[in-house]
């Protein structure tokens, strides 16, 4: 006999694919993205992670489920409307209108789809930092590439860049996701100091602080860029981000 869905059945389609470990220790930031990833871009398609959208487990359509990333996009938004800590897996089963128990088919618990939605924003970050340290030129233009690049990866990756700006430490993947973080303005420090070495940018600002005021702007833009009403796409952000930062740092 026929083995028939039940009509109320909304698991997830497919197995998840096992989760991507932090990054902490291990070889060099410049080291850790692979020539593909660097090519990632606000025109490139959402990234395939395993699950395929309304397919049963032989491969035959059937009723729509949610992919990996329809998941982890309801969980970056609801983590960063609700808080992390104040919300449940019942949270987020609900908004997905799925069972509780359909998720924890799937995932271990919150933390881990706040660690996969929180590296969804890294990798591209390490990504774009990679691309500028290994880029020929003067570390002036650069740290320019490294920030064009950054607002492209925004752009792409909003709501996990906006999730990844708001966490603070209070659980095991939140600390893993600062400490990427931090590599990550090390290695833009690294370069604004080999700009003012050469003599291309102002040497009276401190190149740590002058990191954090550059990545600042580029940050700050999660909390007004909506693509749908801003008018402004990636390249014109990113235009716009280098024309006001890099006219005061660059040495006339």
């Amino acid at each position: 006999m026929t083995q028939r869905n039940h009509p109320r059945d909304e698991r997830l389609r497919e197995d998840p694919p096992p989760a991507t470990p932090l990054l902490a220790g291990g070889p060099p930031l410049a080291r850790r993205a692979s020539a593909a990833s660097l090519r990632l871009g606000p025109s490139d398609p959402p990234r395939s992670l395993g699950w395929s959208r309304g397919t049963n487990s032989r491969g035959k359509v059937g009723r729509p489920g949610y992919d990996l990333d329809a998941v982890l996009l309801a969980a970056a938004q609801t983590f960063t409307e609700r808080g992390y800590d104040g919300t449940s897996m019942d949270d987020l089963a609900r908004v997905l209108g799925l069972s509780k128990s359909a998720l924890y088919h799937h995932v271990a618990g919150k933390e881990q789809l706040l660690q996969l939605a929180t590296d969804r924003a890294l990798d591209g970050l390490t990504a774009v930092v990679a691309e500028a340290v290994a880029h020929d030129g003067p570390a002036v233009d650069r740290l320019e590439l490294l920030v064009r690049r950054s607002v492209d990866v925004l752009v792409a990756e909003l709501p996990f860049v906006t999730l990844l700006l708001r966490v603070r430490g209070n659980t095991a993947t939140e600390r893993g996701a600062i400490r990427r973080r931090r590599e990550i303005d090390h290695a833009v420090a690294e370069l604004v100091a080999k700009a003012v070495a050469d003599g291309d940018l102002r040497a009276d600002v401190e190149p740590q602080l002058t990191a954090r005021l550059l990545f600042g702007m580029v940050n700050s833009l999660v909390e007004w860029y909506r693509p749908a009403r801003s008018g402004s796409d990636a390249a014109e952000l990113a235009d716009a981000v280098c024309a006001i930062a890099f006219a005061g740092l660059r040495r006339s």
